[in-house]
């Protein structure tokens, strides 16, 4: 086995390379508040107070901060309706739908395999 160089410069995406900017997407996607937001995203459209209902555990600010970091990822959109109360309403983006696969993947993997020894 040879060993790889990963130096911190990233001239591709390496997510090996401590420089590469591909570690911030790693970083979110491998969160697992983003894991299960895209999850119940992948369901379809969802407003702020019925993704905290559905994500026992996460604080409102953490859920609003998962919200932020994955709209400026470009994972999902976040559409105002100007009605009173305001409307806000969460979607995939089809960059977001493509992350969707492989962490429901991973979802499935920990449900059929945590506790078993």
């Amino acid at each position: 086995m040879t060993a790889v160089d990963h130096t911190d410069t990233c001239d591709r995406n390496d997510v090996y390379a401590a420089a590469c900017p591909c570690r911030e997407m790693l970083d979110l996607l491998a969160n697992k508040w983003s894991a299960l937001t895209i999850g119940l995203l992948e369901e379809g459209p969802m407003r702020f107070g019925e993704l905290k209902r559905e994500l026992p555990g996460v604080s409102p600010k953490v859920l609003s901060s998962t919200l932020k970091r994955l709209e400026e990822a470009e994972l999902l959109t976040r559409t105002v309706y100007p009605e009173v109360p305001l409307r806000v309403v969460y979607t995939l983006t089809e960059r977001g739908v493509s992350a969707a696969a492989p962490l429901a993947h991973l979802r499935e993997w920990v449900n059929d395999n945590v506790g078993r020894h």
